[in-house]
């Protein structure tokens, strides 16, 4: 079967304003601008590397909406199912430079944002199910209770039509009425994925379990085929149906910025397993990306295009 789209996600995009210098967000004297999102994040390194990638949002029609639209398109993502709301605005982030490694400060200004008002009824089940594969995160549905209902939706639909579907637990505990409620809402969302890519506090946080092995085998029970625990510097573990095992991480020099590490994982990851490659040259793959992504300032541009994933020996 052929597809118009390799990989559809759904997502808050942000502006993003990046300080000019290290230290506290009052003292900085500009500002450069970048776009965030963990969704948007992966669908730009999926597409730069030669994937079909349409995204579903909801921006406003102010400055911000239109320069992250601009942004999208730039990077050649299927921008056809975004809408832009003149009653409600674009969020926005603030975040510090670092230098070191450390996490950064950072400021949200997106409550009720025109992204939160999406909910079930803005999927298209035909542009949906025009795509092999779809990606999701934990931040989206985190947003309101009707990005959960779409969150829930769109998985069902591709599960339901035998696509597959990857899922980034992604999370972020200050957006969530409480820890039980982010607890339980992302361990549904995950048994309804085939690939399940938490990192290991983050799993242990959602499973209770210590190990890689135990929250590999918690997700495993519910369903998935795949799950890929990130363990930062020291690779990630990998188990499903065509085994176990572990993928060392790879060597940088200095680590900028811990942002967007995550995504670019996932972007390996899935861009390798729907080339056909094996599971462990996929996560060799996304220890790679992830490892470029900390070695620079910004959420996205550490993604390499396809021809420095070529050159760099993880293609084909």
């Amino acid at each position: 079967m052929t597809h118009a789209l390799d990989v559809v996600t759904f997502g808050e995009a942000m502006m993003l304003l990046v300080a000019d210098r290290p230290g506290a967000l009052e003292e900085a004297a500009s500002f450069h601008k970048r776009t965030a999102g963990a969704e948007t994040n992966v669908a730009i390194g999926l597409s730069r590397l030669g994937l079909k990638v349409g995204w579903a949002s909801r921006l406003g029609t102010d400055m911000m909406g239109r320069y992250l639209i601009r942004e999208m398109v730039a990077e050649g993502i299927d921008c056809s199912h975004v809408a832009l709301s003149s009653a409600q605005p674009t969020g926005f982030m603030i975040k510090g430079s670092v230098v070191d490694g450390s996490d950064p400060p950072v400021e949200y200004h997106r409550k009720g944002s025109a992204v939160s008002h999406m909910g079930a009824g803005d999927i298209d089940p035909d542009w949906l199910l025009s795509a092999r594969h779809l990606h999701t995160t934990g931040v989206f549905p985190a947003i309101s209770a009707t990005a959960l209902g779409l969150a829930r939706r769109s998985m069902d639909l591709m599960r339901a039509a035998g696509r597959s579907v990857s899922f980034d637990p992604n999370l972020r505990p200050t957006l969530w009425a409480s820890p039980q409620i982010m607890v339980d809402a992302i361990n549904e969302l995950a048994a309804r994925a085939d690939w399940v890519l938490p990192g290991l506090e983050e799993g242990r946080l959602l499973t209770g379990e210590s190990s890689p092995e135990g929250i590999a085998a918690f997700y495993r029970a519910r369903g998935a085929k795949l799950v890929v625990v990130k363990l930062g510097a020291q690779g990630a573990y990998f188990e499903g149906a065509q085994g176990k095992g572990q993928v060392p991480g790879f060597p940088v020099d200095k680590v900028v910025d811990t942002v967007g590490a995550g995504d670019g994982f996932a972007v390996g990851v899935i861009s390798a397993l729907l080339a056909g490659q094996d599971v462990p040259a996929a996560v060799r793959r996304g220890a790679w990306i992830g490892a470029r992504a900390v070695q620079v300032l910004g959420d996205s541009e550490g993604l390499p295009t396809r021809a420095e994933l070529l050159t760099a020996g993880f293609g084909r």
